[in-house]
């Protein structure tokens, strides 16, 4: 999750037809090698809504047209040497645009409603099952005729993640769209408004007394977490929770996919009445419902919630890789906050709110995220990735959970010509066996969840209890108001 929400929102670059000659052939980077280990083998997938039939020969004109002249997209990973001195290398091939993309046959006439939702999450934990053909480039799209409870048809994007991290793709995909009301335009997204205010008038002393205890609580943050991650890698575990999966087996298995979508309007009136930011919002309400779900789980189970829960998140704090101009950077630039969340029974709905507030504040006064990126880095290129893939597989799975959230545009888009209903990306083949990913779009804010199913076998009770604490944190915001 991007915790810094200046670094939040992907710039939308230009896709430039011309490919150098030095781009024919380059070597991967560690980062993107690491996302071929067997330990991290980790795809995205895109689920779109959108308000028409699809029209194939469109989406495939379009494609022609934009995702195929990306180098990334035009390239196949190449391997050669043995396990010793394995050399991976991108290398620019044709691309066939027909070949990437895949439409199923579908009989509409035993599905209806409910039952296309649930063919729909069929059909999407079905291609975590099924590995990208490395003799292409490493990206699908399937076009579903399929009429779901919240859309006409549905496109579904499937990414390897070597060719680029979650805000790297976002960028190429909204600059594939346009927006419905002008589609020479492309989509428009929100601006970051700065959180710093505040009066002038204090003395110069009162500043830099301010400046100094700012540094050294940096400094002191920084130092902390930066032990916890090492304590986290080598024995500090968390607690062995109905939701924690245990990663020593194949990450091969299946996953769910499911998502659910709510009033974004909702979230930014809680955020307005609080004083917060959505993103201090979304980990308010995540922390509610993961705690109303254990306890049901936990009295399913016949037993009493245990007081002390350690269940923490790794958010991905994702760089602001998409520069103006033609001197973009393209790649995997990602570091991890370990953020852990209260799971309790609060009386009051609001406290989720602002212990989450507490604990994100002190977060962002740290170079924590920072940290993790550059020793993450110095680690894949002094010992080799195997050795990389084997410490972030150990960190992340004394971990509970993964989470993410990405801004997304403020009016409707089309995707090559049919209007967008919803987008709910997420990711897949990491050691955990829950993730969520928020992902906002007009008025809307979707919830994706990825989940081990042997885990989490249902997950809709997940997304329901996600929506209860929303609803109930939003009532007692509005009675506040009411009282004042």
């Amino acid at each position: 999750m991007e915790i810094r929400t200046r670094r939040g929102r992907p710039h939308i670059p230009e896709i430039r037809v011309e490919k150098k000659e030095e781009e024919e052939e380059q070597p991967l980077s560690p980062a993107a090698r690491l996302f071929h280990a067997p330990e991290f083998n980790c795809n995205i997938i895109s689920v779109v809504g959108l308000k028409s039939k699809i029209k194939p020969a469109v989406i495939i004109d379009g494609i022609k047209q934009t995702l195929i002249r990306h180098p990334r997209f035009s390239c196949k990973l190449v391997e050669s040497g043995n396990n010793q001195r394995r050399e991976q290398k991108w290398v620019q091939t044709k691309v066939v645009a027909e070949d990437h993309v895949v439409i199923p046959k579908i009989d509409m006439h035993n599905i209806e409603n409910a039952n296309a939702d649930a063919f729909l999450d069929s059909y999407v934990s079905d291609l975590t099952t099924i590995p990208l053909d490395t003799s292409k480039p490493l990206w699908e799209v399937h076009l579903l005729d399929l009429r779901t409870s919240d859309a006409e048809n549905v496109a579904i994007l499937k990414i390897h993640h070597s060719v680029g991290d979650g805000m790297s793709l976002m960028s190429l995909v909204l600059a594939c769209t346009r927006k419905t009301s002008n589609p020479d335009e492309l989509p428009s997204l929100p601006n970051q408004k700065s959180s710093l205010s505040g009066s002038r008038s204090y003395s110069r002393l009162f500043w830099l007394v301010m400046a100094l205890w700012s540094v050294a609580m940096l400094v002191l943050n920084t130092v902390c977490d930066a032990l916890e991650f090492i304590a986290t890698t080598m024995f500090l575990k968390d607690t062995e929770t109905p939701i924690k999966g245990n990663f020593r087996l194949s990450t091969s298995k299946r996953m769910c996919c499911v998502h659910r979508t709510v009033s974004f309007d909702d979230l930014k009136l809680i955020k307005n009445a609080m004083q917060m930011t959505v993103n201090d919002v979304i980990l308010g309400v995540s922390q509610a419902g993961l705690s109303q779900y254990l306890k049901r789980r936990y009295g399913e189970q016949e037993e009493p919630m245990p007081k002390g829960i350690r269940l923490r998140a790794a958010l991905l704090d994702l760089a602001d890789i998409m520069e103006n101009g033609s001197n973009c950077t393209w790649g995997n630039w990602i570091g991890y906050i370990i953020f852990p969340f209260s799971i309790s029974l609060c009386d009051d709905p609001l406290e989720h709110l602002r212990r989450a507030k507490f604990i994100i504040d002190r977060k962002k006064n740290s170079f924590e995220a920072l940290l993790t990126f550059i020793v993450g880095n110095f680690i894949l290129k002094s010992f080799g990735v195997q050795r990389a893939a084997n410490i972030l597989k150990r960190a992340l799975s004394n971990t509970t959970m993964s989470f993410s959230n990405m801004v997304g545009p403020i009016e409707e888009i089309s995707f090559y010509g049919h209007p967008v209903t919803y987008m709910a990306p997420s990711v897949y083949g990491h050691p955990h066996a829950l993730t969520m990913h928020f992902q906002s779009y007009m008025n809307k804010m979707t919830v994706s969840l990825t989940v081990d199913p042997t885990v989490i076998s249902d997950p809709h009770r997940l997304c329901d209890d996600w929506e209860e604490s929303l609803r109930s944190i939003k009532a007692a915001v509005q009675e506040k108001s009411c009282t004042h």
